[in-house]
């Protein structure tokens, strides 16, 4: 898939893999949320790895005893950065973000436009807030703009939530 971007081509993501990757215990929202996320992260991003003279970059997430590992290469293959990142202190953030989209499934067809606009708000806010905190604790390893870690913190979220799931929590 080829993505147009305005994003400087050198210093924007190419390619975005999870491990493991959503499988069969997954609903379908769920995988086309990762879909969606891929796409939009695809199709517009600015991924600036400190001190490196450019990509594109091929990223892949996953968990390692409960820390998220970012692996960049450059499309050639050669190591940029790999990062282990304590998930601790999104914790919080993956429980509120996962009560208000259930919240929001739940009400979809009993509730107000109005009332589901809150919801939504109440969402956004919370991405908004750990992709904030995911720019905050990458800074010193990679520079993102806030739809770009937007997009990461939903593959985060979605990432976390397959790992309980397969732990049976």
């Amino acid at each position: 898939m080829t993505c147009m971007s305005s994003t400087p081509f050198r210093f924007r993501l190419s390619a975005v893999s999870l491990d493991p990757a959503l499988g069969g215990r997954t609903d379908a929202a769920k995988k086309r949320e990762q879909a969606v996320a891929v796409f939009d992260l695809l199709d517009n991003n600015r991924f600036t790895p400190i001190e490196h003279g450019g990509g594109p970059y091929p990223l892949h997430l996953s968990l390692v005893d409960r820390r998220l590992v970012i692996s960049v290469t450059t499309e050639n293959g050669a190591p940029v950065l790999c990062h282990h990142l304590s998930l601790p202190s999104f914790r919080r953030r993956f429980r509120e973000y996962r009560l208000v989209c259930e919240s929001f499934a739940n009400a979809e067809a009993r509730l107000s436009p109005e009332r589901l606009e809150a919801i939504d708000m109440g969402r956004r806010a919370i991405h908004d807030e750990a992709s904030a905190l995911l720019r905050e604790r990458l800074k010193s390893k990679v520079e993102i703009d806030q739809e770009t870690a937007r997009r990461l913190f939903t593959l985060i979220h979605l990432l976390f939530s397959q790992e309980l799931l397969g732990r049976g929590i």
